[in-house]
């Protein structure tokens, strides 16, 4: 069966929305946006040369990289007809990853053990596009080598890079960003830029604005307060970060005890480092590696001063909420960060606190979910090692997410499966630390249970590759018998599946098997029979497929994950019979099949048996019934973000619909096809039975519509974003 992936929503990439409006950076904006135009001469100074190829923005932490990298990016964005995509490489811990989070970025299902690498030049060759690069300075040597490879082999391919440090590779062009001028600055530019700004005062415009966020305007004609303030920005520097932090202040503080209180716990830049008992990852925020400039102790000391101001238990929640990567909800905190002093009902008015004071901020895309800035976060993670809590905290952020992926796979086969992939998605940075943890830790057995249960996600949600990865660690860890040793078996099986890897899967078949066995579980055996059913009915094996498959027992289905694996074995009888032409058993299969799902409520198998039973009514010519069943399994699909069963059942609307004859719609149905086939890496799965079927298809909309007008359709369809194009599948009959 199929891989599932969270699907590109639109034409223009992932940018997030910008929460803030944007202060100064003119001339630096100017000189990024020139950097990145693909059209040489269209707005860089006559004699620059050609855009680079790759921009790299440097400079210390908080001093604003990010924003002005995405600033850049989304005022460049119309240039990028395929696309401006933000890989945000913080959450990540593991070497070797960076390139496959650039392929999670682009959404590309790809089923294949084929290098990562080899994926995304495939799917971009012939594009244009904007990859950003954000947050480099700890994975510098692996961003480094994916940036290479890419850039290597894709000409049309342009990479913004925001790090600490630059990459250091040929041809990269970098531009340093110093921090918000107080009182003016000047602009320098070159194959490596040095910006400062035209405009006098954006510290203070950037200060003022936050100011009157936190409910303490400065008025236009206070010229003491405006000196006031400038006296604050001096102080720290002009550093975005530190006068947001500052700024969130003013809700408890008035201007000139700000100031008072920053002159007391600020050093001058003539001071020492500031003194520190433990290492900290903060000493990387220099420039270049050993040194830390003044405003490195500066920001440092500035987070610090909010940290003070913090009342003790708004700082302990700070400190415990540094072990999340990738964001988190108010519920998870309260569940991961309690203890002690810090009661689960005071959370919520903590973190409310924490928001309000910008330490913690909201997540610009997810609602009711929040996130902390890279600087922020290690200063909290300082703070926890100092209380000596970290290993303790980490132990139950990991058991946190053991439960609930333990919660998930029992859910999984009932009517919270869609709820389900959705937490998938946006835990998968926090579900990733939390497998790492755990394959790091002396506990195989807990290790393999988690594993077997977030691989088993992983492998309904899109992360192939990443569940592939964390089941052969846990299970060359030769982990002890019991069922999660067995359901990591099966998963990795079925991933192998997925990926078309079916001599594999053979293998794990076997030890699924035998595993079982040794267990005692019956509906483990039914699981195993898929992995053998599933991998033979793919080799073109189907007599011997449906001799196995159709020998399982019939046993109630489960609301687990070996319950979907139930599901799956029938589902694998059903396609077996259809490949083989026996489409009235496969369709009887299906409707088992189809009946089961909705009785569970779940979507997963259900949407694959709308498919199969479109397929056979297709076949024996009930056109309406196989272009409502291809509808219903789009929307099945579209539910679990699943790309390539949407893909495979867009090209069966497409041929029943041309059956009605309507060539335009199919055409276009054709095109949205191809684009969703796209994001897989694998058209029509190198099938023979479906590639053929497509062409057919093809054939007979362009003997209806001719080629000019087909080749018009067939574009409309092909540049749709992944909501239009799923509407328009769905909503019947619509226009063209």
């Amino acid at each position: 069966m199929p891989d599932t992936t969270h699907p590109n929503t639109g034409n223009l990439g992932n940018l997030p929305p910008e929460r803030h409006s944007f202060v100064g950076r003119r001339a630096e904006l100017a000189l990024l946006k020139a950097a990145l135009d693909p059209d040489p001469g269209s707005s860089r100074d006559p004699g620059a040369g050609p855009a680079a190829r790759l921009v790299s923005v440097v400079g210390v932490g908080g001093v604003g990289k990010t924003r002005l990298a995405l600033r850049a990016a989304a005022e460049v964005r119309d240039a990028y007809p395929d696309g401006v995509w933000l890989t945000e490489l913080s959450p990540l811990r593991a070497v070797g990853i960076v390139d496959l989070a650039v392929m999670e970025t682009l959404r590309l299902a790809d089923q294949s053990t084929r290098p990562v690498i080899d994926v995304i030049t495939e799917w971009a060759h012939g594009k244009r596009l904007l990859l950003v690069l954000d947050s480099c300075e700890h994975l510098l040597a692996d961003c480094a080598r994916v940036a290479a490879a890419l850039l290597a082999r894709l000409p049309d391919l342009r990479v913004l890079v925001t790090s600490r440090e630059r990459l250091a590779l040929p041809g990269e062009e970098v531009l340093h960003l110093e921090p918000l001028p107080v009182d003016g600055g000047t602009v320098s530019s070159g194959g490596t830029a040095a910006a400062g700004d035209l405009a006098a005062g954006d510290a203070v415009t950037l200060f003022a604005e936050r100011a009157a966020a936190a409910g303490r305007p400065l008025g236009d004609g206070d010229l003491a307060a405006r000196a006031t303030a400038a006296a604050v920005c001096r102080r720290l520097d002009g550093i975005p970060l530190a006068l947001e932090l500052a700024a969130a202040r003013l809700a408890d503080l008035t201007l000139d005890q700000l100031h008072a209180r920053l002159g007391e716990r600020l050093p001058s830049p003539t001071d020492g480092p500031a003194p520190s008992d433990v290492p900290s990852p903060l000493d990387l925020l220099a420039s270049d590696p050993g040194e830390r400039p003044p405003r490195h102790r500066t920001l440092r000391t500035a987070i610090g001063w909010s940290h003070e101001l913090c009342a003790p238990l708004e700082r302990l929640l700070w400190a415990r909420l540094s072990v999340f990567t990738g964001g988190f909800c108010a519920e998870t905190a309260q569940q991961v960060c309690a203890g002690g002093p810090l009661a689960p009902e005071r959370i919520p008015g903590l973190l409310a606190r924490l928001v309000a004071q910008s330490i913690v901020l909201p997540d610009p895309v997810i609602s009711a979910r929040y996130r902390m800035l890279d600087t922020v976060r290690e200063y909290g993670t300082d703070w926890l090692y100092a209380l000596g809590e970290e290993r303790a905290v980490r132990r139950r952020h990991r058991e946190h997410y053991a439960r609930l992926a333990h919660q998930g796979c029992a859910e999984w086969n009932t009517g919270r499966q869609v709820a389900w992939c959705e937490r998938v998605l946006s835990e998968h940075a926090n579900f990733r630390a939390a497998v790492e943890s755990a394959l790091a830790g002396p506990d195989r057995t807990a290790a393999v249970e988690m594993a077997g249960q977030v691989g088993f996600l992983w492998r309904h949600c899109g992360y192939l590759r990443e569940a592939r990865h964390c089941l052969d660690q846990a299970l060359a860890a030769d982990p002890p018998p019991g069922h999660g040793r067995t359901l990591a078996l099966w998963s990795r099986g079925a991933v192998a599946i997925l990926q078309g890897d079916q001599e594999a899967a053979a293998n794990w078949a076997v030890r699924c098997a035998d595993a079982a066995r040794e267990q005692g579980s019956p509906v483990a055996m039914v699981a195993a029979v898929y992995l053998r059913g599933g991998q033979l009915a793919l080799t073109g094996r189907q007599a011997e497929a449906i001799d196995v498959l159709a020998a399982a027992p019939r046993l109630p289905i489960q609301d687990d994950a070996f319950g979907a694996a139930q599901l799956q074995a029938r589902l694998a009888l059903s396609l077996a019979h259809v490949l083989r032409g026996e489409y009235e058993r496969g369709r009887e299969v299906a409707d088992e099949v189809r009946g089961a799902s909705r009785k569970q409520g779940e979507y997963w198998c259900g949407a694959f048996a709308d498919y199969l039973i479109a397929q056979a009514d297709l076949a024996y010519g009930d056109v309406p019934a196989a272009v409502r069943g291809a509808r219903t399994s789009v929307a099945g699909h579209a539910l679990l973000h699943n790309t390539v069963g949407a893909a495979m059942s867009l090209d069966l609307l497409a041929t029943a619909v041309v059956t009605t004859g309507d060539a335009h719609r199919a055409a276009r149905l054709l095109g949205i096809g191809t684009r969703l086939w796209e994001l897989t890496g694998r058209a029509q799965m190198d099938s023979p039975d479906l590639i053929a079927t497509r062409r057919t298809c093809e054939l007979r909309v362009r003997e209806h519509l001719g080629d000019l007008a087909y080749q018009h359709e067939y574009r409309a369809g092909l540049t749709m974003s992944y909501d239009e194009a799923i509407a328009y599948a769905t909503n019947w009959p619509g226009g063209r």
